[in-house]
Parts: C-alpha cells; sequence; structure tokens
C-alpha cells in the first residue's frame, strides 16, 4: 500500500494539514483535512458519462456533520443522522456556489461532492476545512477543474483582522466573512459585521486573498505532482453561418430587452426568437433544421447574453430602460394585517414582500443543535418563496436550499441590531412571502423585516435595508448596477448583496464569475450600495419614522421577575404543583430560568399581577425592621406564631405583645387574628423574632 501524503499550510499563523492517499482511494479525488482537533474527509466522483437530455451542470454539494465528531448521540427517537440541520445546509450552498462557476460550460457529467466532519474542535471551524478539502480533491482528480481556490474566514478583534478565528477570538470579533479566492480573484463571500464601515470590508476581502495564497501555491504544485490527466470537456458544435444568420434575423431583439416590465419583456423576446426559428425552420428544411435547432438555441442564447451586456456597457442603459445607479420605484406600508403583531408590504420595482412579525414567549425559543452544543435561539427568519410570485405552478414542499440560505443571509442582516433579552423579553419570529419577485427578494426581506418589527413594537437599534448589486465587463468596460433584475443577475458577472443601517453593513453575499476584481471595483462597488442602502433607508422611515411605542394590542405582554435561585423550588413546587397552581388560577405562561428570571406572559394585565403577587408571596425575605399584617397561626404560653406571608413564620414571643406585662397570650391575640408585628432579626439558621409591642401605632409597610 502507498504511504499516505501530508502536506502543510498556513493561514496567517495557524496551520492547516491535507493527507492524501490514505481514506477513500476509489473516489475519484479524495482529501482529509486536520485543522486542530477538526477532520473532515472531502471526495468528489463524476459520472463516466454525461446525463443524457441536460443543458445545465449536474451538481450536487453536501456538507454532512456527523454528531460522533463531537462526542454526541443524535437527539430525539430516531438515533441517527436524517435530514440536514441549517447549517449544514448553508455550508453545502458555500461549497457549490464557490465551485460551481469553475466547471468547462460544457461539462454536463453527474458531479457529486461530499464533505464529511469526522471530528469537530469548536477552536477550528470545519466548513473553512470543507471547501479546502473540495478544492484540493478536484484539483487532483480527473475531474475538469478551473481552480484551485482557497477559503478562510476573517475576523476582526480589536481592530486587528485574524485568519482563521479560534472560538474566543469569533466571540469578540465585529466582523465574521467566509471568503474563498482564486490565485487572482475573491469567487464568494458570506458573513456579518457590526456596522463597520465598507472601508473595513475591503481590508478584510484583500486581507484573505492575501491569507489563501500559500494553500493555492500548494495546490498548483500537488496537481502538478500527483494530479490525474483531466477528462476532456466536449466541444461545443460551431456553424459560423449559422451564428451569422441569427444575428442578420435577430434586428429586434435590443427592443425586446428595452421593455421595462417583466414579463411583457418576457414576451418581446419569445416574439423575436419565435420569428428568427420559423425563419430558420423554413431555410433549412424539415430534414435539416432538427439538426440544427439544438445548437441555433444555444447560440440564440449566446446572443442574448452579448446584446444585454453590451447595452449596458456601451449605452449605459439598462434593460428596464435605468441607468446603472438608479433604483427602482419603492412602496412602503405598514400595519397591513390586522391581527399580526406586526406587519409591512415592501415593494421594489417587481419585486415585493409581505413581510410579519409575531412577539412569543420564552416557550417559543427554538433549540438548536449543533456540534458546538446545543442553545436556544430567540430570534427565527423564515422566507418563502412560492411558485405564484413567478408566474409559475410546481409543486409545494418543504424549504429547499435557496429558501433557507436567503432567510439565513437576511436574518444575519438584522439579528444583531435587535434589543436584548433583558432589554425586550419577547421571541420574535419573521416570515417572509415573497409575492412577486424580478431579483433581490432577499434584499426586500431585509426592508420588510425591519418595517415588521418596527410596526410591531421592536425597539431595533437602527433599522436595516439591504441592496443587490451587480457588475459586468465586456470589451474592457465595466458597469457596477444598483438594485439589479433577474435577468442581470443571470447574466451578469457579479451579484454583490450588501445590507446595513445608516452607519454601516451587517452583512454581504458575493458570487463573482470574472477571473479578478481590482480594488477599485470593490471601493467602487461598496460605495454605490452604500448610497443606495441609505436612498433605500430613508423611504422606509418616511413610511415609519420609529418603532411602536407599544407592541400590538394583540401580542402576550411580558413581566420579568427575578428571584434568588434558591427560591425557584418554591416557586415550582414539588413536582410542578405550585407552578401548575399558578397557571390554573391566573391563566398565565410562567417560565423560570436557571438564573432565577421569571417571565410571566399574559394579554390580562389583572392577571399577571395577580400571579405576580403570588410568586412574590411565595419567594418572599423577611426584612429587619419591617413591619407586616400577619396571621396568628399558633398560640402557646410563651407566644405566638405569625405568618407574616405564605410559607414563612416568625415567633412572636411573649414580651413583645404589647408594652405593657402581659400573663396569658390569648389576652392579646388567639388564634386565626389578624396582627401587625415588625420583624426584630433572622438568625443564620433563618428563625425570625417578631414583635406587636414595636408596631403599635404604625401601618404595615407593604
Amino acid at each position: 500500500m502507498n504511504k499516505p501524503l501530508t502536506h502543510t499550510t498556513t493561514f496567517g499563523d495557524r496551520p492547516m494539514s491535507f493527507e492524501l492517499g490514505h481514506w477513500a482511494k476509489q473516489a475519484h479525488g479524495s482529501v482529509v483535512v486536520k485543522f486542530g482537533d477538526t477532520v473532515v474527509l472531502s471526495t468528489v466522483c463524476a459520472a463516466k458519462e454525461p446525463r443524457a437530455g441536460v443543458d445545465f451542470l449536474p451538481l450536487t454539494c453536501d456538507y454532512i456533520e456527523k454528531t460522533f465528531a463531537a462526542g454526541k448521540i443524535p437527539g430525539g427517537f430516531y438515533k441517527r443522522e436524517g435530514r440536514p440541520r441549517d447549517n449544514e445546509t448553508l455550508t453545502s450552498r458555500i461549497v457549490d456556489r464557490s465551485i460551481r462557476p469553475l466547471f468547462p460550460e460544457t461539462w454536463r457529467v453527474e458531479t457529486q461532492v461530499i464533505d464529511t466532519v469526522l471530528s469537530f474542535d469548536p477552536d477550528c471551524l470545519s466548513d473553512v476545512c470543507a471547501l479546502n478539502g473540495t478544492s484540493l480533491a478536484l484539483t487532483i482528480s480527473d475531474i475538469p477543474f478551473a481552480g484551485p481556490i482557497g477559503a478562510v474566514r476573517v475576523g476582526r478583534v480589536d481592530g486587528k483582522l485574524i485568519a482563521n478565528p479560534n472560538q474566543d477570538e469569533r466571540k469578540k470579533s465585529d466582523l465574521d466573512l467566509f471568503v474563498a479566492c482564486s490565485a487572482t480573484a475573491i469567487t464568494m463571500v458570506e458573513g456579518g459585521a457590526d456596522e463597520l464601515a465598507e472601508s473595513i470590508i475591503v481590508e478584510a476581502l484583500l486581507f484573505a486573498h492575501a491569507s489563501v495564497q500559500p494553500f493555492i501555491q500548494l495546490q498548483s504544485t500537488l496537481r502538478e505532482t500527483i494530479g490525474k490527466p483531466k477528462r476532456l470537456a466536449p466541444v461545443q458544435p460551431t456553424d459560423d453561418v449559422l451564428e451569422k444568420r441569427i444575428s442578420e434575423l435577430a434586428l429586434g431583439l435590443k427592443a425586446a430587452f428595452a421593455v421595462k416590465e417583466k414579463a411583457a419583456r418576457s414576451a418581446a423576446r419569445d416574439v423575436v426568437k419565435k420569428n428568427i426559428f420559423k425563419q430558420l425552420a423554413e431555410q433549412y428544411g424539415p430534414t435539416e433544421w432538427p439538426t440544427k435547432e439544438t445548437m441555433a438555441k444555444r447560440m440564440f442564447g449566446d446572443l442574448e447574453y452579448t446584446t444585454m451586456r453590451q447595452m449596458i456597457v456601451n449605452d449605459r442603459v439598462r434593460v428596464d430602460g435605468r441607468g446603472t445607479t438608479d433604483i427602482r420605484p419603492i412602496l412602503c406600508e405598514v400595519g397591513i394585517l390586522p391581527r399580526v403583531h406586526g406587519s409591512a408590504l415592501f415593494q421594489r420595482g417587481e419585486t415585493q414582500g409581505i413581510v410579519t412579525a409575531t412577539l412569543g414567549t420564552k416557550a417559543d425559543e427554538q433549540r438548536m443543535e449543533q456540534l458546538e452544543g446545543e442553545y436556544w435561539k430567540r430570534f427565527m427568519l423564515h422566507y418563502n418563496f412560492p411558485p405564484y410570485s413567478v408566474g409559475e405552478t410546481k409543486p409545494q414542499r418543504s424549504p429547499g436550499r435557496r429558501e433557507i440560505g436567503h432567510g439565513a443571509l437576511a436574518a444575519r442582516a438584522i439579528e444583531k441590531l435587535i434589543p436584548s433579552q433583558e432589554e425586550f423579553p419577547y421571541v420574535i419570529r419573521i416570515v417572509s412571502e415573497i409575492t412577486e419577485s424580478n431579483g433581490s427578494s432577499s434584499m426586500a426581506s431585509v426592508c420588510g423585516a425591519t418595517l415588521a418589527m418596527m410596526d410591531a413594537g421592536v425597539p431595533m437599534k437602527a433599522p436595516a435595508a439591504g441592496i443587490a448589486m451587480g457588475m459586468i465587463e465586456e470589451g474592457g468596460k465595466i458597469a457596477i448596477l444598483s438594485d439589479i433584475l433577474g435577468d442581470e443577475d443571470h447574466l451578469g458577472d457579479m451579484d454583490f448583496k450588501v445590507c446595513g443601517t445608516h452607519k454601516g453593513v451587517t452583512a454581504v453575499q458575493m458570487d463573482i464569475k470574472l477571473t479578478g476584481v481590482a480594488r477599485e471595483t470593490l471601493e467602487q462597488a461598496l460605495e454605490q450600495a452604500r448610497v443606495a442602502r441609505i436612498h433605500i433607508l430613508d423611504r422606509m422611515i418616511a413610511a415609519l419614522p420609529q418603532a411602536r411605542p407599544e407592541i400590538s394590542k394583540w401580542a402576550p405582554r411580558i413581566t420579568v421577575y427575578k428571584i434568588k435561585v434558591e427560591r425557584i423550588k418554591d416557586v415550582i413546587g414539588p413536582g410542578g404543583k405550585v407552578i401548575k397552581d399558578i397557571v390554573a388560577k391566573t391563566g398565565v405562561a410562567v417560565d423560570v430560568s436557571d438564573d432565577g428570571t421569571i417571565h410571566l406572559a399574559s394579554n390580562n394585565s389583572v392577571m399577571v399581577e395577580k400571579a405576580l403577587r403570588m410568586i412574590k408571596d411565595l419567594t418572599r425575605e423577611p426584612e429587619v425592621g419591617k413591619i407586616y399584617l400577619g396571621n396568628v397561626r399558633k398560640v402557646a404560653e410563651f407566644g405566638a406564631f405569625v405568618e407574616i406571608f405564605p410559607g414563612t413564620d416568625g415567633l412572636l414571643h411573649i414580651s413583645e405583645l404589647s408594652d405593657k406585662r402581659v400573663n396569658n397570650v390569648e389576652d392579646i391575640v388567639r388564634e386565626g387574628d389578624e396582627v401587625l408585628v415588625k420583624v426584630v432579626s433572622v438568625d443564620r439558621n433563618g428563625k425570625i423574632r417578631l414583635s406587636r409591642k414595636e408596631a403599635l401605632g404604625q401601618q404595615a409597610s407593604e
């Protein structure tokens, strides 16, 4: 057996090793990535023949976290890994987005990437390992791939940029970017920031590019020394005569692209296409045309691509007639749904979302299981993209990768802007229903979520908005586009989404198809995005200047009360008997945290006050010098036992009954009497001494 090869490179000052030729040797490419105690197996395979009848790249990327990697057994009844968790889906998308543009355009072979986390170290995140392992596995395999690329996470602590920060550094960081780069370009970005300036984001991206270069050089060396010969991708058949004829017949295509409305524009392009194909069918005849039709469809698609790009770069006019920096008309409406806690409609051009905010109690928190451990999530954002939003019909199933990814991006943009649980003790769920779509629906979700939360009375730190930028490079000329349409996203070279407040950036997502982007271009794109974001924020603030002063009357009212940890047992009671009794008598939802924080939730303020009083009675502690109206529970020769509040008795000695001599206790108090008493002392064992004598002529303190 061959001895495995191990190579190590550094990202910043943290080493990452790559082992080849040991595990999964029957895969077309396999790499074991070790980063600290994190171990990820990356494998790539491709079928022998192209899939028949497809005109796209059939690529599947799966990132899988095995719970044994963190020494855990899966929760629930079915004790094995099942449906991917959101984090696995999001990482799978990152791998896919990073590598998909790097396959040959004609590659139609079923290709599968599987990244399996086998050991997990919280200081060394596995998603970076997965993408780096994928790139190296593809680079040394026989699968054609225009890599290599490298991945790094960038953090920022005390103003210093850090490559692949550890767990403590991530907690302190005000920046979290996942960046994939080639030797000459940044190819993919995903991450968030704490309202940082655009200049800091640019510095972080360039820092990431520099950090991965040693790994890219290592991959290039390994490709030359041990890489397998690459398979040849099919060559597209050409026909210069047919291509020229299509160009001659497509004189109306530019006018069709100039139609502003999406459906009408699509219809106009279809008319041009049908006329061209009708004339070509007549020219070539029924025998030859079927052999030319598939090639003609591809050529017409290429002509559409070139025509739109040249319109934008040369004429500076986009497909809907806007200039490069123009934002589509914006419509903001709030409070559109009567029984919803907070609601908003946000529309930009032909993209529209109805977004709702629902406020819940601590019982509504979502329990999250990750390799890092379990935690409770109090902010959720769910994005839905029904088929009617683009005038289509298709089955309605559970959320796909796209919906999960768009929802995660929108959530990242606003999550750090919501108040802390101490300031606002509610669980918040946002739902974005995209009702119309023509580009930037995830950014509409950010804007709509902000308005819906403000409508619900959530005191956000600042409102946030999002904008989708695009870029086209043609013939040495560059056009950066604000607020891109679906066509511009599909036919452009960059999709760059930027979210943030008036102060700075909170989330970014970027996919680039170019082989290189200059620093000046990045700076221009971010500055143009900042101007567009401020424009949108101003429109949003005009519709709702600030959060509602009070939450919706339909939302639960939450009262927070703190008790000592040792008194939690008094509120819960044996088997939960006491707390169940409080809920039964008041109808108030009562949640007790381990730190002694109690949340009481109900729409009925009277019942909340009643429940709070019951809890206070159960957990009150006697204060020396305070006057209480107590109830005599038992009489003895030496005095009486008085309950000053439920569950707490003190001794009222006979000498403390009156300012005069008392021979018989029952001459002053009898069992069942109410009596004013003062707490004289509480000893270390909790025994309470009371005095009626010192309370004479006074009133109860409460």
